[in-house]
């Protein structure tokens, strides 16, 4: 496979995956060809590489900024606006998983603790309700005190956690 075929797939694999993390197949495309650059790129590099549209790239690029996963870089005597990634990859998911936490899971924490907390009727299907949604909205937040104590672990909490895991 020659290196054109190679980053094309690679862009294409990372773009369908988005969706796990949490963002749309474009997002995931962007930050893909960032995370491969040799250099900052800017709106128009990545809208020729990409074949997407200016509106579209503006978009996602805010939104990966608001994730914190892209930065603007400032390049002396540049007009234009050139656009960067975090590369190691160990750092990448620590703020995916902050974010996705922030994004997705703190809010269904917050839902599962008023909805636990309802008043207690007596009736049968108020209890079952209380009991259920008790042990999920402890379950959740037992899950994102893990990710928080992951990830704000020392460097390389990753391959450290996994090395542990195979020992």
């Amino acid at each position: 496979m020659k290196y054109k075929e190679a980053k094309d797939k690679f862009i294409s694999t990372w773009g369908s995956l988005g969706s796990l993390w949490g963002i749309n197949k474009a997002m995931a495309q962007i930050q893909a060809l960032l995370f491969i650059a040799t250099k900052p790129l800017s709106m128009e590099d990545i809208m020729d590489e990409l074949k997407i549209s200016r509106g579209n790239t503006s978009m996602n690029l805010r939104q990966l900024m608001d994730w914190g996963i892209v930065t603007k870089e400032i390049i002396p005597g540049e007009r234009r606006e050139y656009f960067t990634t975090e590369k190691d990859v160990q750092e990448l998911a620590i703020i995916v998983a902050k974010e996705r936490s922030r994004r997705e899971i703190k809010p269904v924490i917050k839902i599962l603790k008023d909805v636990s907390s309802i008043e207690d009727d007596g009736t049968k299907n108020t209890k079952e309700l209380i009991k259920q949604t008790k042990a999920l909205h402890e379950l959740t937040d037992t899950i994102d005190l893990m990710i928080n104590k992951a990830v704000n672990q020392k460097q390389n909490w990753l391959t450290k956690s996994l090395l542990k895991l195979f020992k």
